[in-house]
């Protein structure tokens, strides 16, 4: 299956350049506690993964954490995805509230969230129904790599769960 070993050689390929990239030591702003909106550029995130209805379809994306809803626990998340190889290429917008179940100071983070979608593919134009708007459902955890960077390791239950796509990948943390 030449298709299962491009995702696994991409995935192998994305850890080593997260692991070069830590080595640029990120500062992240420091998470003092609060209990109100705040709204920036607060971390960014890389991760790469499988989509499993489009054939085991590579998907590469980024995430911004763009700021806190009434607590540092209630996140803001937009990101992009493109969807390569088996099938046409695929391209997901997405912006989502998380739910962090702990303080960013823990080895393993929590979270669940959810959001909408605009999604579209090649071939789009032709498509009455394309791009689409989805509702999306995420839940995944961060797990302490460096000062600065977390692993992540997420779930998305895409177009009211008829997508799943897994992902990893490396992401700043807050809170140092």
């Amino acid at each position: 299956m030449p298709g299962v070993r491009i995702v696994v050689l991409a995935l192998v390929a994305g850890m080593l350049i997260g692991h070069e990239a830590a080595a640029q030591e990120f500062v992240s702003p420091k998470n003092a506690n609060h209990g109100g909106t705040r709204i920036g550029l607060f971390g960014f995130g890389v991760r790469g993964g499988v989509d499993f209805r489009r054939s085991a379809q590579l998907v590469l994306g980024t995430t911004l954490d763009i700021g806190d809803l009434f607590s540092n626990r209630l996140r803001l998340r937009p990101s992009a995805e493109v969807g390569l190889f088996n099938g046409p290429h695929t391209y997901v917008g997405n912006f989502e509230l998380l739910w962090r179940f702990t303080a960013d100071e823990e080895v393993a983070t929590p979270y669940i969230g959810g959001g909408l979608g605009v999604a579209g593919r090649d071939g789009c134009g032709t498509d009455p129904r394309c791009p689409g708007l989805w509702v999306n459902t995420v839940f995944g955890f961060e797990l302490r790599y460096r000062s600065t960077f977390n692993w992540l390791i997420e779930y998305h239950g895409m177009d009211r769960m008829r997508r799943h796509r897994l992902y990893i990948g490396l992401t700043t943390r807050r809170g140092n």
